[in-house]
């Protein structure tokens, strides 16, 4: 027997009572944009604060941040989610472990910190690298200028850095937003997540799925033409492709 196609599925109404199967898929995106968006922000503040880190004189904020480096990098995603959402809680002091399980949206946030913490090691040595490939001449003019070591980072090395790694930066931002659907193993419902109810609503396994494909390409396109429309914007003449 052959399978039944019926693209219509998504303008029926879902069993949950609450619109139709398109509803449904139109909510998990915007679960996926929102948790997307928290964890790239925790990722990108904390991995620029751990690659500058690893690029300060000395050994010991090179070692704290090859340290937190090594632990998220190394860790598989879905690994570090089950960490944070079934074991932290369990260490933590009874009262404050028990309001964490309890919370309506434990998944949400265990998912934006856990992906947040997790791409920011990967975020972390982007921006080392960003720092590490500009000429030394640039840090010893701006220590000639009198500008200390944060000023420095500011106004000199920071800037020219997020020019050069805006690339890299743009694929870890697209793995940021695929890396969500790994958030439905602790009950997020996700996009990948709510393809899934729908199939198993529905049995319609190809449509469910190929809807939530479409809506990941479409969503990382955005991304990525917007990216590249930054980095004509932020150019600088010399660094990068001509």
């Amino acid at each position: 027997m052959g399978y039944h196609w019926n693209w219509g599925i998504f303008w029926e109404q879902s069993p949950e009572g609450t619109g139709t199967y398109f509803d449904m898929l139109v909510q998990g995106l915007e679960t996926t944009l929102v948790t997307a968006a928290l964890a790239w922000l925790i990722a990108f503040v904390v991995g620029s604060v751990v690659g500058v880190l690893r690029t300060l004189p000395g050994r010991v904020a090179p070692a704290i941040a090859t340290c937190w480096i090594e632990l998220f990098r190394n860790m598989p995603l879905l690994v570090q989610l089950f960490l944070w959402y079934f074991v932290v809680p369990d260490l933590l002091p009874g009262p404050w472990g028990v309001w964490l399980k309890q919370l309506p949206n434990a998944p949400f946030i265990t998912a934006v910190l856990g992906i947040g913490f997790f791409m920011s090691a990967r975020v972390a040595v982007q921006v080392a690298s960003g720092v590490e490939a500009l000429p030394r001449g640039q840090r010893a003019a701006a220590t000639a200028l009198g500008l200390t070591g944060p000023q420095t980072y500011r106004y000199v090395l920071l800037p020219m850095a997020y020019r050069i790694i805006l690339p890299p930066l743009t694929s870890e931002l697209l793995n940021t937003i695929k890396n969500t659907s790994v958030a439905l193993t602790i009950g997020l419902a996700e996009l990948t997540a709510r393809a899934r109810a729908v199939q198993e609503f529905s049995f319609q396994v190809f449509e469910a799925f190929t809807a939530a494909t479409l809506a990941y390409l479409v969503v990382n396109l955005i991304a990525t033409l917007a990216a590249r429309w930054l980095e004509d914007r932020v150019r600088v003449p010399g660094f990068g492709k001509p």
